[in-house]
This record gives C-alpha cells, structure tokens and sequence, in this order.
C-alpha cells in the first residue's frame, strides 16, 4: 500500500475497532490498480453519518443527506460516507431517496463502472465483486450492471464514460456504447455545469482525440452547449496534435475552430457557464492568436500581453501551422523578459509630475504623453530614468 492510503489507514481502524466496516473505494482504488497518481482517498463505511461523528471529534457536514460526512483527522481531510443504496431515480440526474444500509457488496452495485466498483481494506486487500479488475487489465469502461439502467438513473454517466476513455485510453464495451448511443438525448436533463465539468477533463485527457471521435460517432456533442449545428468543427480539431494544450487553450481551440468571434464568441463561452475571469483570458489568447497567424510579435503586442498569454498564443500558433519544434516559443518569451518595462506602473514618472514641469491641468494630453513615454522606452529610444524622460520630453517640446 502507497500513500495517501497510507495516512488513511487509522481512520479505517478507527471506525472498525468501533464496530463498523470502513474501507477505500471508487477513483482513488482504480488509480492505485492503474499506478495512476493519487491525490485524495474515499473511504466507505457501514457506520451512519451519525456514528461517524460520535466517533470523530471533528467533522464537517457537506452531503449529509447522501451519507457524506467530511472527518478532520491529524490534520488531514477525508469524505467518509456511508454505505447505501438508492431509490428510483427523477429528471436522470439524481435519487429520489437514499437509504442507508450496512452491505459493502450492495453499495458497490449502486456505482458506474465496474473499474470504479473496487474496495480496498485496511491491509490492502482488494474486494471486487463486479469484476473490477479484470475491465482494468484488459482496459475495458464497463458499466456494474446493465448500462441502460445505470444511464437512465444519472445521465451524466454518458459524459463521464467518454471522458475516462479520454482520460484512461481505455475502450467502451459495445453494450455500454449502445446503451449510450440509445440514450444520449437524456443529456439535455443535466445541469451545463456539470456537463462542463465532465467536457473539460476530457479536453485535458492525454486520448483526448479518441474521446471526441465517440462524441461524434455517438452524437454526444449534440446535447453539449452550442455544439448541436457544429461538426465539423469538432472534426477540425481532429486534424491537429493537441498534446501539452492546457483548458484555456483547448476552449481556445475550439473556439478558433467554430470561428467564432467577437459578441459570438462571448455568448458561446457563457453558454457553457464559464467564469468571466476565464472567458476574458479566452478572448486575449484569441485576439492576439489572429494577430500572430498574420504577423510576427510587435514589441508592443508583447508587452501589452504579457507572458501567459505569449507562451498560450505561440503554443497554439505552432498547434495550427503543424510545428514541433518549440524554439521561436521560448525566443518570444525570452523577448517580452528582456523588456525594459512590463507595466505602465513601472514607468519612472507619474501624471503628477508631467503636470508640474509643463504647468498645465490634467485632460487627454497627459494620458497621450504617458502613451509617448511607455512607447519610447519600449523601443528604447530613452531609458526609464526620471531625469532622462524630462530631457527627452522637453527636447521633444521645443522641436
């Protein structure tokens, strides 16, 4: 056994020198078989929520309803929840009720996939009664069950199976596929931030190609916001390498791909619920990447961009032109460092003291002068030194 179980261990023992069952289930288990890193554990007990937290002395309450109880234990966090089972399913997203019960085997029954279907016990035994590893090893997305079933009580299940085979680079069973492509259009029952969700961990997936081949194959895409009317977009992307794009250059993409621009582009992005803070960063990457597919770097481009959105245009600009070698990348970067400012603040002179030496009230000559200084000492025809710019501005004035 690896870390974090390792540091988990005593809260298994804790629940079971109480009474209860409690082991290590779903993603973190999967991962540990697929010697994937694994940033946090889940952890199932036969304990209600209740007894878990006379049993811990801190805890918090995130999804009582659902069994979940958040355990603070040796300054370290974990989700403890219940085992259970659920009743009928409404609107394809989520029970109607959930009952607690005290049978591992039955709680595993209640989940997706049988890779995610695996428990581990405190002594690294694993527990697998869905066949788990075996859809691992022979790299398989199977569904515990029948797949209809399973994506008829959360239609998300669709979305999250294309993702793991973005993800994993595993494949979809054929039944589980059918089941899929019978059952795609109950997608529209699910919230946009939790397709969202889904969309943007397959974008990232190392097989993210191969996802959005079945999400066209499958007509997936078609029950995603705004993709309805555009497949052949998605089949633009296809033609392209998309190793190492972060999401805000696979969003970028995607938009470069649907051409969208402008108010256009806006409204795409908030119909994925996007933050603003995101949707604005998209915009910059997309302003400045259509400036380079037609131009090289202007000094001033580099400077007003900045180097985040340098290195995600360049990234980008070699995607579209099929390039592999990644040097003129770090020559542009290496030429926004070099910069003698990267900010107006830097500027060795204010609007306060333009004003004294020329002794005239604010208004738009003063915000044109500040222009004309940032411009010359980013083409170095002066140094930022406040003394130097005075004898330049008043050397400027009197010709």
């Amino acid at each position: 056994m690896i870390e974090p179980f390792l540091s988990a261990v005593p809260v298994l023992k804790k629940l079971e020198d109480a009474g209860f069952e409690a082991y290590f289930v779903g993603g973190s288990v999967r991962d540990y078989l697929l010697e994937r890193r694994i940033s946090d554990v889940d952890i199932a007990t036969s304990a209600t929520p209740d007894e878990v937290k006379e049993i811990f002395t801190k805890t918090v309450d995130i999804g009582i309803e659902h069994g979940t109880v958040l355990v603070i234990y040796r300054n370290r966090s974990y989700e403890v929840t219940t085992f259970r089972t659920e009743a009928e399913y409404k609107d394809f997203r989520r029970p109607k009720e959930v009952f607690f019960i005290r049978s591992l085997n039955e709680d595993l029954m209640r989940r997706d996939f049988t890779m995610n279907a695996i428990a581990m016990d405190n002594s690294g035994q694993i527990i697998d009664p869905f066949a788990g590893q075996t859809a691992i090893k022979e790299k398989i997305i199977r569904t515990v069950g029948n797949a209809t079933d399973r994506f008829q009580e959360d239609a998300l299940r669709m979305m999250r199976a294309v993702r793991f085979v973005s993800q994993l680079s595993f494949d979809m069973e054929e039944n589980t596929k059918k089941a899929l492509i019978e059952l795609v259009p109950l997608l529209e029952n699910i919230a946009i931030e939790r397709k969202r969700v889904e969309f943007e961990k397959l974008l990232l997936g190392s097989n993210r190609k191969k996802a959005i081949r079945i999400m066209l194959e499958t007509s997936l895409y078609a029950y995603l916001p705004s993709l309805k009317n555009n497949k052949d977009s998605l089949e633009e992307i296809l033609s392209y390498e998309l190793q190492d794009l972060a999401i805000h250059e696979m969003w970028s993409l995607l938009v470069f791909c649907l051409k969208y621009k402008g108010k256009q582009m806006e409204t795409f992005l908030r119909n994925w619920r996007l933050p603003l803070k995101e949707i604005r960063e998209i915009q910059l990457i997309l302003f400045y990447l259509h400036k380079r597919l037609e131009q090289e770097w202007t000094v001033y481009d580099l400077y007003t961009s900045g180097s985040t959105i340098i290195l995600s245009v360049e990234k980008l600009y070699q995607v579209l032109k099929g390039n592999k070698e990644n040097e003129t990348i770090q020559k542009w970067l290496n030429l926004y460092e070099d910069l003698p400012i990267k900010n107006r603040s830097e500027i060795d002179v204010n609007g306060v003291e333009l004003m004294a030496w020329f002794n005239q009230k604010g208004g738009p000559w003063l915000k044109e002068t500040l222009f004309t200084i940032e411009q010359a000492i980013l083409d170095r025809k002066i140094v930022n030194d406040k003394r130097k710019i005075k004898e330049w501005l008043m050397e400027c004035n009197q010709n």
